[in-house]
């Protein structure tokens, strides 16, 4: 019976693989059927060039092997037997010259050849071009025009090149001119670094994005990133090397620097929400900055604390409300809280608040002290919130904020998880909830909340659209997810944002001001805000 079924199997694809042979053209198609005995074999002749590529069919009865000989007739390989009756052929020839395809044992046997296709011809088609400037300038470039003019029109509209693909979305293509080996996205709506296509051999390089008009995000373009004999970490590092500014791009974030090395380029679609609170107001008065240092004998260490203080800010006042932010260097400069902060105060969004903004004392105690650590946490809420308090800023954990990103995220949730006591508000961007102890499973902190009782604590968790993860593993967008799941399964009050953007504190400028809404807003100025 699995012989029968085996041959109706083959009876069903003669006739389309017989049609296709006919619909390419191809006048090598060969096919062969009969029945062989161990005395009777059948052999038909190939004539095939080295690297030709042959596809087709074959069907046997168990008993009947399909092998291809060499013209001295020795064995090349063999392509049916009794595991593997029925099947698609192919191969490669591996040399010029006749070759002989046998068929032997004892049973019926059919095969076809349908496709062969010669060195010469093997070529992988022309990558896609979905937008359809770029689809008109392969036009061009096919009849023998340049890139001129569309470099020109690049530069009188600023790249990246959008293009409308419906009422919700734009088709992103970014650029890069004239590169020798490869260019590379640095950022963008991919959590890996997306790889340019160049355009056939013209100076153009580009990839494309179809991104929902709420896109907003910063990005460089690295062109001839080095290829190195090194580790894929190390390889994969290598982006820095080149990575820069967009040069046809008029919009920089924060700002333009030296060179084009130190700063990025911004992308934000028609609906990217908007970001009220970043830029300083006329007529708004600013609160004062202070720099202390702050001696940890739980931690043995020093760091710069940054202490924000609203313009009229009282002291013990009822309504004071604290804002603990970490890496105090990027929420000082990308992200300008002491402005953001100004300008919700004034506007009645938020109640006076004053902020901690704290410093790494070196550039590798940010990997040991944010992912959770309890000395860290115990430093947070016994020497810190008590040495502020002298300072004159402090308010109760019902009125107390915790927040950062990335890191910052989780080692605000985690300082909340270990003294709630201190913090009763999480505003977490984009936290880093895949982490887990070395040696553990993943997502370490989730699993901690799902094991105690309730805490008295309240989360704004806001997370990017490509954050995803790479090579199987969690990313920050999944991870979010699995945390705000745990703790509304738990009882607690969770506010769940995503956005579409990346690990980006351009994102994060925006997404501070509705966490501290959410968590501390004053109603009906914080819904008006809000809007």
């Amino acid at each position: 019976m699995t012989q029968q079924r085996n041959m109706q199997r083959w009876r069903a694809g003669w006739l389309a693989l017989a049609l296709a042979g006919a619909a390419s053209g191809s006048a090598m198609a060969q096919s062969a059927e009969g029945r062989v005995s161990p005395q009777a074999p059948a052999d038909t002749a190939l004539t095939l060039q080295k690297g030709e590529f042959l596809a087709g069919q074959w069907a046997a009865d168990s008993g009947v092997t399909l092998d291809l000989l060499d013209a001295a007739g020795q064995h090349v390989r063999r392509l049916s037997d009794a595991e593997r009756p029925t099947g698609g052929l192919m191969l490669v020839a591996p040399g010029d010259g006749r070759y002989t395809l046998r068929a032997q044992g004892q049973g019926a046997y059919r095969w076809a050849v349908s496709e062969r296709v010669p060195l010469s011809a093997q070529r992988a088609p022309e990558p896609a071009i979905a937008s359809p400037r770029l689809a008109a300038l392969a036009k061009t470039l096919a009849q023998g025009g340049g890139t001129e003019d569309f470099w020109r029109e690049i530069a009188a509209a600023g790249a990246p090149l959008v293009e409308p693909v419906d009422a919700a979305r734009d088709r992103v293509t970014f650029l890069w001119r004239g590169a020798r080996r490869n260019v590379r996205l640095f950022g963008g709506p991919l959590s890996d670094h997306a790889q340019l296509e160049r355009l056939g051999d013209s100076d153009v390089w580009y990839r494309s994005f179809v991104l929902p008009r709420s896109a907003r995000l910063s990005y460089k373009l690295a062109p001839d990133v080095p290829e190195l004999p090194a580790s894929d970490s190390a390889r994969r590092r290598a982006i820095l090397a080149t990575a820069q500014a967009d040069p046809l791009n008029p919009k920089a974030y924060p700002e333009r620097g030296v060179d084009a090395f130190q700063y990025s380029s911004v992308l934000e679609l028609a609906e990217a929400p908007p970001q009220p609170w970043v830029a300083p107001r006329p007529g708004v008065a600013a609160g004062t900055v202070e720099v202390k240092a702050l001696a940890s004998k739980i931690l043995g260490n020093t760091r710069d604390i940054h202490l924000y203080r609203p313009a009229g800010w009282r002291p013990g006042a009822s309504g004071n409300h604290v804002l603990v932010l970490f890496d105090a260097g990027p929420y000082l400069s990308r992200v300008p809280t002491p402005t953001i902060l100004d300008n919700m105060i004034a506007e009645g969004a938020i109640p006076p608040t004053a902020a901690l903004l704290i410093s790494n004392p070196t550039a590798d105690s940010r990997s040991a002290e944010l992912p959770p650590n309890p000395d860290f946490a115990d430093f947070l809420a016994r020497e810190l919130m008590p040495w502020a308090r002298e300072q004159g800023i402090a308010a109760p954990a019902a009125r107390t904020v915790i927040g950062g990103s990335s890191y910052g995220g989780l080692a605000s949730a985690y300082a909340a998880f270990r003294h709630p006591e201190a913090f009763g508000n999480v505003l977490s961007q984009s936290g880093s909830y895949w982490w887990g102890q070395p040696g553990e499973e993943d997502q370490w902190l989730a699993r901690q909340f799902a094991a105690v009782r309730t805490l008295p604590v309240r989360f704004y968790l806001v997370a990017g659209a490509y954050e995803t993860g790479r090579g199987g593993q969690s990313g920050i967008l999944d991870s979010n997810r699995r945390l705000r799941d745990v703790l509304r399964a738990k009882g607690y009050r969770v506010t769940h944002q995503e956005v579409e953007g990346g690990h980006d504190y351009l994102s994060w400028r925006g997404t501070l001001s509705d966490g501290l809404i959410d968590l501390i807003g004053t109603a009906p100025a914080a819904r008006q805000a809000a809007r």
